[in-house]
């Protein structure tokens, strides 16, 4: 005859004491107490495995799991049991699952993504990323499982952003959303990658071209520049710029100390010595690595103007009232203006640039690498970027710097182009013969 246990309770599981040895004080249906020697009560359920063999198992200590919630837990055990399962085995199992859905969110993918592709980054750069990840995606994606992600679900995300106008930023986040959720089918967490049919789901932002004057207005440009009416350091800074044709942070944040006067060039690093309280002044040249600008005769000649007005500072065009830090962005495109330009439609600083490569190219002296190398464009193709780099083409760029040079000076009064420059009977030969000695 099976004895009767009289059900505990709280004042009696309370009321017990430590005795020289451990003992229990039991329950019914396989739930007891453990009261050890050293005062812990422990509740322990004791059962029959599936299997036919006795199992143990803690449930935890008294009182931080009362009474009342180590029944409900010894109720839970016995219906696992009930359906042919071990209650120790389902809880380790719910141990993996509750593991596995914690590193499967969305976020926390997200995070291993970052963590993968700061090192290919500048360490300003990952904290933008992340910053825009941490503010645009986590809220509504950060907690959420990925295997419960729909492409519906992530395009409403983007949706928001793109409420807001910045659209800019919802391409970006579509980019790293596709990043992220490729761990995932890479983790088996997912077979297919939802982002993948993001592609067309968000408006998009109309490429904007920066205006470039025609070659044909060249002496007009040249002539307006020579009559511009504005302090002195800024006349030079255009002619500068449109003399090495660089980006604007590139010249703006340029310091003394990068140039060579001895081998007449210009290195502009990958990075600079940040100016306090001055907005990205530590760019460097854009594609992160030392960018070669050769010197021509004639930028010499800009640079020794604007030494004489600058030399004794860090920076090469300081602004109007504080020399260390550099003139605004705005400047050249402000001179420009006052020449009578419309820097939205006409030409813009930038422009300057596309006028240059036209040149360049059009005149058909210099090959594709060497144009492409003194435009620090990035090469898309990694084997050829990889031979580029390493090839620099800097004696081609010389001359070709040089002859650009030569070229404004030429169009100074009549406009000649690019090609008629370049075959003239008298230049075609000191050319040609730059070339061949180069080679």
């Amino acid at each position: 005859m099976a004895r009767t246990v009289t059900p505990l309770t709280d004042p009696k599981c309370e009321a017990a004491k430590p005795r020289a040895k451990d003992y229990t004080l039991f329950d019914g249906q396989g739930l007891f107490l453990l009261v050890r020697a050293t005062g812990t009560k422990v509740w322990r359920f004791k059962y029959k495995k599936p299997s036919g063999k006795p199992g143990l198992a803690t449930f935890g200590n008294y009182p931080a799991l009362g009474l009342k919630a180590a029944r409900a837990r010894r109720a839970d055990a016995l219906e696992l049991l009930a359906h042919g399962q071990d209650p120790i085995e389902s809880a380790k199992q719910a141990k993996i699952e509750a593991a596995n859905e914690a590193g499967n969110t969305f976020e926390a993918l997200a995070l291993e993504w970052h963590a993968s592709m700061a090192g290919k980054w500048s360490k300003d750069h990952a904290v933008r990323v992340l910053k825009e990840i941490e503010v645009d995606l986590f809220p509504m994606l950060g907690k959420r499982p990925v295997s419960d992600l729909k492409t519906r679900d992530l395009l409403a995300c983007l949706k928001t952003v793109e409420k807001r106008g910045a659209l800019d930023v919802v391409g970006r986040l579509r980019q790293r959303i596709a990043g992220i959720m490729r761990i995932a089918v890479q983790r088996n967490f997912i077979v297919y990658n939802p982002a993948l049919d993001l592609v067309g789901g968000t408006a998009t932002r109309k490429a904007k071209h920066r205006p470039a004057l025609p070659l044909e207005r060249l002496p007009e440009l040249l002539q307006r520049c020579e009559a511009d009416t504005g302090r002195p350091l800024t006349c030079l800074a255009v002619s500068l710029a449109l003399l090495v044709f660089i980006r604007s942070s590139e010249l703006r944040f340029a310091r003394w100390s990068e140039f060579d006067f001895t081998r007449s060039m210009w290195t502009i690093p990958g990075e600079r010595a940040p100016i306090e309280g001055v907005k990205r002044s530590h760019r460097g040249a854009k594609m992160g690595t030392p960018h070669l600008v050769p010197l021509s005769r004639q930028t010499l000649e800009v640079l020794e103007q604007i030494r004489r007005l600058s030399g004794r500072f860090d920076l090469v065009l300081p602004g109007d009232h504080y020399h260390w830090r550099p003139m605004s962005e705005n400047t050249v495109n402000k001179s420009l203006r006052r020449m009578g330009y419309d820097t939205k439609i006409e030409v813009c600083g930038h422009g300057f640039r596309t006028m240059a490569c036209s040149a360049l190219v059009e005149s058909g002296l210099w090959s594709r690498d060497a144009v492409e190398r003194q435009m620090s464009h990035q090469e898309r193709n990694g084997v050829r970027a990889a031979y580029i780099h390493k090839a620099e083409h800097l004696e081609e760029r010389r001359l070709m710097m040089a002859w650009w040079a030569d070229y404004l000076d030429a169009n100074r009064e009549k406009h000649i182009t690019p090609y008629d420059f370049a075959h003239r009977n008298t230049d075609v030969v000191s050319v040609e013969r730059g070339l061949q000695a180069w080679k």
